[in-house]
């Protein structure tokens, strides 16, 4: 197989616009095409604004700006796109099923469908599929049978490519990533294919972190990957709730369980609970997976892990209530951040939209800072709930561009985000435009105890 010269990806979320960013800036001999049907998101990809891309990602813009018009262009031409490339990334969204069989844990594999049949129906030359989203193990068979029984009597070769980004740190990653795993068919097809991605990759990764495996157990890998990290969290959040009610401290015993080199310090950092897109729906997935074949123990262990992560979540809004004499109607909460984690504008399943949506609950007035997330996204994200009408949420839920605007009069106040800019307020200004008694609630562990206890504040932090 000769050297890909032509890269298609299918979706411009998260995944596919970074991930083909740098690979086109890394691969200046490879024509890389984005295509998504969102014109607008097309568009913001393509503003001479760099500031205005879709995605927030530390340097990503210099990346874009490094490639785009080169050999980096963004397009709704899906159909040409896919005609032209000998490589076509499947990067689109696999949320979790709300309707039917395995409503609420099942990944949702309509758009990894239409992708497949659309690939089959253009497809007039050979053509290497490459999985990109993450997928439920087996998937690569499916997208198989809808290219070989729906196609132009083409050949194609499935890989599995999963990708390992962590949001916010997502270009570093790319650049210098841990491993990268590719899953192929034990075929001599298969074999040519994997070869033929491993040298695009090859073009700044070492050989010795690019893995091959068979497709199977790459899908797998990914949800265990997600699984084991998600669990840390979840585990190191069980002994928050202890701490907090012996008096040890979270901080300190992750400090210590982290330094003995078989656990390690990663993913021990106490918090209200993880977020983002693919923690919870990964395991969902698993936890769906492993009762489909009827292994009930196993999924019974990993659905732990999201029930331990929506008690966090749940006991942090019910400690505010309870802290503000049983009752916050009325009383202006503000919020530090809206993103599920620092360096993203990225909000699914961001622990403070269930944060909210108890205290809104409450009839708490709720005040909102982020540094990256719009307003319309945060009122989206409520409205998603359906807990109350649009209407409702809009009157409850106030979005300021300012910090000190948003925590202005406020009654307490809530670290949601871990945004490093929030070490750096002036705290003594703040404590002085609040209602007294005033109080902090850091969902972070982000903030220095002693010194806002020193101005005033009654300090709150997860398993203190």
């Amino acid at each position: 197989m000769s050297k890909i010269k032509n890269i298609c990806c299918i979706g411009a979320g998260y995944v596919g616009g970074p991930t083909m960013a740098v690979i086109a800036a890394k691969c200046p001999d490879i024509k890389v095409t984005i295509v998504d049907l969102n014109a607008a998101r097309i568009a913001a990809w393509n503003d001479e604004n760099l500031d205005n891309l879709p995605v927030y990602e530390p340097g990503l813009d210099k990346i874009v700006a490094q490639a785009r018009g080169r050999n980096l262009f963004f397009s709704t031409e899906v159909e040409k796109a896919i005609d032209e490339a000998e490589m076509i990334f499947i990067s689109v969204n696999t949320p979790t099923k709300t309707y039917g069989v395995g409503k609420g844990m099942a990944a949702d594999l309509k758009y990894i469908e239409l992708c497949a049949r659309q690939i089959a129906s253009v497809a007039k030359t050979d053509k290497i599929v490459v999985e990109k989203s993450t997928l439920p193990v087996r998937t690569a068979e499916a997208i198989r049978s809808i290219l070989d029984n729906t196609g132009n009597g083409v050949k194609f070769q499935i890989l599995s490519n999963p990708e390992f980004l962590a949001e916010g740190t997502a270009v570093e990653d790319l650049l210098n990533p841990d491993r990268v795993l590719i899953g192929g068919e034990t075929t001599e097809g298969g074999e040519k294919a994997m070869q033929a991605l491993v040298e695009v990759y090859a073009n700044w990764i070492p050989a010795e972190r690019i893995l091959t495996t068979n497709v199977w157990s790459s899908e797998l890998s990914k949800l265990t990957a997600n699984a084991f990290l998600a669990q840390r969290v979840s585990s190191i959040n069980a002994m928050s709730e202890l701490c907090e009610k012996t008096g040890a401290d979270v901080n300190e015993v992750a400090k210590a369980i982290g330094m003995d080199s078989r656990i390690g310090p990663k993913f021990l950092k106490a918090s209200v609970g993880f977020g983002g897109s693919c923690f919870q729906k990964d395991i969902l997935n698993l936890v769906y997976i492993a009762k489909s074949y009827g292994l009930n123990e196993v999924a019974d262990y990993w659905e732990q892990v999201i029930i331990m992560n929506d008690h966090q979540k749940r006991r942090f809004a019910a400690n505010i209530v309870k802290t503000l004499y049983n009752t916050v109607s009325g009383k202006k909460i503000a919020f530090l951040g809206w993103a599920f984690k620092k360096d993203t504008n990225d909000t699914r399943e961001s622990a403070a939209i269930y944060v909210a949506d108890d205290l809104l609950n409450e009839q708490a007035n709720v005040a909102v800072y982020d540094p990256k997330v719009e307003a319309g996204h945060m009122y989206a994200d409520l409205d998603y709930l359906e807990t109350r009408s649009a209407a409702e949420n809009a009157k409850g839920l106030t979005v300021f561009n300012d910090p000190y605007e948003a925590l202005q009069g406020a009654h307490a106040i809530a670290v949601l985000t871990e945004w490093d800019e929030f070490k750096g307020y002036d705290w003594q200004r703040i404590y002085d435009n609040m209602n007294k008694p005033a109080f902090v609630f850091d969902g972070r562990n982000l903030l220095d105890a002693d010194k806002l206890r020193e101005i005033g504040f009654f300090f709150n932090a997860i398993g203190k």
